[in-house]
Order: C-alpha cells, then sequence, then structure tokens
C-alpha cells in the first residue's frame, strides 16, 4: 500500500530532552523526525505528540516542539504516564478527533513507547506506520527486535523519506520543491 497524506495523520512519541542522550542514533532520529514534521505542515498532515512523565525527563525538545501546529485541537503535546499512549485518558478521542485511519510513528523508544502505542493503536483499528529512522533506543538491539516485532505484527516499518515521497506523490508541485532542502539535509546528515 502506498500511503496518502490525506489519510494519514503522524504522532511524535516522547522525543524529550532529557531522554535523547541516552539513545542511540539520536541526530538520525531527530533528522528524520525533523523532515516528517516539516512535511506535514506542507501537507496539512495532521500531528500530535506525547510526553512521558515531562517532570522528569523534560518536554518535547524545542527544534521539534516549534514544529508542532499552536492550533492542534485540544494542544499538539499530550503528558503521559502510559508507554502505551493509546492507554492515557483520553488519548483515544485525541487521535480519533484527527479524522485519519493511518498512522506514522515516530521517536522514543522504539522498543517501549513506539511499540506499545503502536499495538494500542493496531488494536483500536488504525493501520500503523513506523518510521525506522525516525525511531531510537537505548541499545541497538532493542531498536532492532522492536522494529522487527512490529512487522511481524502486520505494521509497515518504512523510512521517513518513503512516507515523504509517497505523501508528495509528484516532483512538479510546491509542496515537493518546498521539501527538497529538508530531504537534502537528512540525506547530508545519513552521511556524517
Amino acid at each position: 500500500m502506498l500511503l496518502q497524506h490525506d489519510e494519514c495523520s503522524l504522532l511524535l512519541i516522547d522525543a524529550q530532552a532529557r531522554l535523547l542522550p541516552a539513545l542511540q542514533g539520536t541526530d538520525g532520529m531527530m533528522a528524520a523526525c525533523d523532515l516528517l514534521l516539516r512535511a506535514v505542515r506542507e501537507l496539512d498532515v495532521p500531528v500530535l505528540a506525547t510526553a512521558q512523565y515531562p517532570a522528569g525527563l523534560g518536554g518535547v525538545v524545542p527544534s521539534l516542539a516549534m514544529l508542532l501546529p499552536p492550533d492542534a485541537p485540544m494542544g499538539a503535546i499530550v503528558e503521559k504516564l502510559a508507554f502505551d499512549a493509546m492507554a492515557e485518558p483520553g488519548m483515544a478521542d485525541r487521535v480519533a478527533a484527527l479524522g485519519r485511519p493511518n498512522v506514522v510513528l515516530c521517536g522514543a523508544e522504539a522498543h517501549v513507547c513506539v511499540l506499545q502505542t503502536a499495538f494500542g493503536l493496531q488494536a483500536t483499528g488504525y493501520k500503523v506506520i513506523v518510521a525506522a529512522d525516525a525511531v531510537a533506543s537505548r541499545d541497538a538491539e532493542d531498536r532492532q527486535r522492536g522494529l522487527a516485532r512490529m512487522e511481524r505484527a502486520g505494521m509497515l516499518v518504512a523510512t521517513s523519506e518513503m512516507v515523504v515521497f509517497e505523501w508528495l506523490r509528484r516532483a512538479d508541485t510546491a509542496a515537493f520543491k518546498a521539501m527538497i532542502p529538508f530531504i537534502k539535509r537528512l540525506k547530508e546528515n545519513e552521511r556524517k
């Protein structure tokens, strides 16, 4: 299945200031999340973000938080204590209000909150797409096992660039031209 931007929403999971330094591959994850957030702004894809125990882990990192829509219904950032964001009171209603059957996931940690939220979304009837380069964990093995487990469960594991190009569809649009610098920046980051 190719992704349609008007059938997708994005959920940024726990990209938090005090959590990121403990993760492996943070720079790549951040660059991929940045690309996805810029694409949702360009294409009017609805987005939510979560913050796990912000009193201890801090808020969503400013460089990504500034890309969240300020006018999101009920606010764009949901504070949570449950590892599965869908188990947090009111979260299912917030996701349903986005009105999209497919949810693209990015953030941290791949084998904990991303994985449990993915299963929570799938159990609620959503098609889940995980942007593999846009997720990280403290341990590479945990990240790989988390991604493999989600894929075995029928979730689509893609890359942020795959998602963005599928959303864009064509090279002759203003949206494509607007996204090219950010796609190039992602690739430059990958080469580092």
